[in-house]
């Protein structure tokens, strides 16, 4: 293991609180998975500047997530070869984590969650392999496309019919790999999953529908669907013969059933005995039961929603193909997406093609084009950490076809991402269901990853890139035009990047320098830094702007303002509802959610009220604001009244912070702290 990567773990862990507060560690497609003992004990901040880290997800309770993309599974060996992780988060399994997840759980639809959580195992654990198949698949189509070879040729030579057996094996086996998933989730010996599946993939199943052979078998042929059907004769019974190669239904229903009879006869044999008697008599219950019930069920229920959806395309391919793009940004991140993605598996098994791929494409490349309009800002803006992160983000994307990296390192952290990458969504699914109506939409006759790679397996292919550019840009363009931060995101990221380059004795270009969040008040001067340069006549006092506990910026909890990059001040623990203006002066800034105030006095003394930390995730919920943007206040005046219980059942502390926001231009200013205070009383001397 190279030693920048080890050097990464090493960082991780330790910005984590060590290997002590590791209580178990797993990990899935592109994210780390943490369950922590003490999660005051994170430094979000550090962890974010990791090399290889593309973002943190906190997943309530003790959970948390590290997203590395497709780097994981080395970022995960890395941590655990660690001589400081020997024995450290290694007590439970994944699947203990979960299952213990699943026992807090609480609410009547904890079952839907248990639902969907069950199908997101099945699947997730063979990312890797339906990648590597779908990217073959997209080979084969290139060299089809420049007709090198005619992949759909009866009489291919040997060495592509092996070509054909590198991919079909995923799909093929499909099942008994869903199937082992399956059982291991549901704690049954994935072995025994596998093994019941299997017996209905073997040449000896599959014989039974030779009607030369069997003479009590029947075949019957569907004139209308130009489908055939067999039933044998088992055990004096008729018996629907299918294929179930490619089959996911089959296996997930299965799976659930065998759990039933699994656990039951655990109960029933004495432990000396189950590993010969439980695994035997299940598969005695299990195969038949498969074969005559279970599986024609299982067919039929794929079959029956794939003709659903099918109808709704041919019927309704307006509303289908842009249903499509605007619903799954919604699913994935919740891991609902999979009957989706398993329906897709089925259209191609029983209909020869599959028509969801194609819409969604459309959301695929509207969440890399927002990416890209991320990676843009970045580096317009110098953000080095934000660059990485969109850098690696963008080409998981464009090449593996992974949104995870984009929607978990960057999307689901900044609020105002997901509508302009909906437009896209929406741009996308609209051009694709106007180009494919004479087409009857675009379809495939392959499971792949939306990539730019497997673009060549869609048909039409040119209705496809068209749709999936003009996602791609419309997303990338609103995120440009728009940014994909708050003004307050943006100006604290500014401030941090300030704070840094002075912690490494960097002074910041003059079109660097930070600037504070709602108090970007040097625009209404002269603009230039000697515009807004204070030479205070005489002590100015800065009045508490609400009643309550004076205490330091270091005991706010909030890091960029214990940075002082926004200047030195104080947090104030409130005991009344007003806020009111702690200094005479003019409102250079109003928040539209009501939480942030910037006054700038006649001195030139630049002051910011910030009430209650991350509140600005409200959304003006509970703040009622009494004033406006230019407005002139005098100290004292209502600026907002807050109904902070509101705040605090949202999950947001109260602590209101203010700063003087040019501290740096002004003698000094010295704060007050360790008393409690009424609103009006000086908690802040700025002298000259």
């Amino acid at each position: 293991m190279g030693s920048s990567k080890d050097s990464s773990a090493r960082a991780i862990i330790d910005n984590l609180g060590g290997p002590d507060n590791v209580a178990s560690l797993t990990h899935c497609a592109t994210r780390l998975r943490f369950e922590l003992n003490d999660m005051s004990k994170i430094d979000e901040a550090k962890i974010d500047k990791v090399p290889g880290v593309l973002g943190v997800v906190h997943q309530g309770d003790n959970r948390y997530q590290v997203i590395c993309g497709g780097g994981v599974e080395s970022m995960y060996s890395a941590i655990t070869n660690l001589p400081e992780m020997k024995g450290a988060g290694k007590a439970r399994s994944n699947a203990d984590v979960k299952a213990e997840a699943r026992a807090k759980a609480r609410g009547k639809y904890a079952w839907l969650d248990n639902f969907f959580e069950y199908l997101s195992d099945s699947f997730r654990p063979i990312l890797g392999v339906l990648l590597g198949a779908s990217l073959i698949i997209a080979i084969a189509a290139v060299l089809d496309g420049l007709h090198i070879v005619d992949f759909r040729a009866e009489d291919k030579s040997a060495t592509w019919v092996f070509v054909d057996a590198m991919w079909r094996s995923v799909f093929y086996f499909l099942p008994i790999m869903v199937a082992y998933n399956a059982a291991k989730k549901l704690r049954v010996d994935p072995w025994l999953g596998a093994a019941v599946m299997g017996a209905l993939m073997t040449p000896e199943f599959m014989s039974l529908k030779d009607t030369e052979r069997f003479a009590d078998t029947v075949k019957t042929v569907n004139e209308t669907l130009g489908t055939e059907s067999y039933t044998a004769n088992v055990f004096g019974f008729a018996m629907q013969h299918n294929d179930y190669g490619g089959q996911v239904f089959v296996p997930l229903i299965m799976v659930a059933i065998l759990a039933l009879v699994y656990h039951g006869l655990k109960k029933v044999f004495p432990e000396n005995v189950q590993m010969v008697f439980v695994p035997f008599i299940s598969m005695l219950i299990m195969i038949p039961l498969t074969a005559f019930i279970v599986g024609p069920l299982g067919v039929w229920l794929g079959t029956g929603i794939g003709s659903g959806l099918a109808w709704m395309n041919s019927n309704a391919p307006f509303v289908f193909a842009i249903l499509i793009p605007m619903l799954y940004p919604f699913l994935v991140p919740l891991g609902l997406h999979w009957p989706l993605n398993a329906l897709m598996l089925v259209n191609i098994q029983t209909l020869g093609y599959d028509f969801i791929q194609g819409p969604m494409g459309a959301w695929n490349f509207a969440c890399f084009g927002a990416t890209a309009g991320v990676l843009v800002l970045s580096l317009r803006d110098r953000d080095v950490q934000m660059r990485q992160t969109a850098t690696g983000a963008l080409a998981a994307g464009l090449f593996g076809g992974i949104s995870e990296p984009s929607l978990y390192g960057i999307h689901l952290r900044f609020k105002r991402v997901y509508p302009r990458m909906l437009l896209g969504c929406f741009a996308g699914g609209l051009t694709i269901a106007i180009l494919s109506a004479p087409y009857g939409g675009v379809k495939t006759n392959a499971f792949v990853f939306t990539s730019l790679i497997t673009t060549v397996v869609f048909k039409p292919i040119w209705v496809y890139l068209i749709s999936i550019a003009v996602a791609f840009f419309v997303a990338m363009f609103a995120i440009i035009l728009t940014d994909y931060r708050t003004p307050e995101e943006k100006a604290e990221a500014e401030a941090a990047r300030a704070a840094e380059a002075e912690d490494a004795d960097e002074a910041p270009l003059a079109d660097e320098s930070p600037v504070a969040p709602a108090a970007a008040t040097a625009a209404a001067g002269a603009g230039s830094a000697a515009g807004v340069a204070t030479a205070l006549a005489t002590k100015v006092d800065v009045a508490a702007p609400v009643s309550g506990e004076v205490i330091s910026l270091d005991a706010t909890g909030d890091k960029v303002f214990a940075s002082r990059a926004l200047g030195e001040g104080v947090g104030i623990k409130p005991t009344s509802s007003r806020i009111v203006a702690p200094v005479s002066g003019t409102l250079m800034t109003v928040a539209k959610t009501g939480h942030a105030f910037g006054i700038k006095t006649d001195d030139g003394v630049e002051v910011l009220v910030h009430v209650g930390i991350d509140t600005v995730k409200m959304a003006g919920e509970g703040f009622d604001v009494a004033v406006e943007k230019k407005q002139r206040v005098s100290a004292g005046d209502l600026l907002v009244n807050v109904d902070f219980d509101k705040v605090v059942a949202a999950g947001y502390p109260t602590t209101t912070i203010m700063t003087v926001t040019n501290t740096k231009k002004l003698g000094s200013v010295e704060p007050k702290i360790g008393s409690t205070v009424t609103s009006g009383d000086t908690v802040i001397e700025v002298r000259p």
